[in-house]
């Protein structure tokens, strides 16, 4: 079985495709807006795309005070 010569990166796109936790799917435009902090583990950063965010009156995580 012929063995792949390339395999795909983040590096090689320009943009990096990332899920949107609100609509369950692959956004362009998703950013993260929460962390979900556990004990004994790192936390689970949650993602939104630009339509749920203004759907949903989210704010990223970055922008926050």
């Amino acid at each position: 079985m012929a063995q792949p010569t390339h395999t795909a990166s983040t590096t090689d796109s320009p943009q990096r495709h990332r899920w949107c936790h609100w609509h369950k799917g692959p956004s362009e435009t998703a950013i993260l807006v929460d962390a979900i902090e556990r004990n004994s583990a790192p936390p689970i950063a949650l993602y939104a795309c630009a339509p749920c965010r203004e759907q949903r009156g989210l704010i990223a995580l970055a922008d926050r005070p």
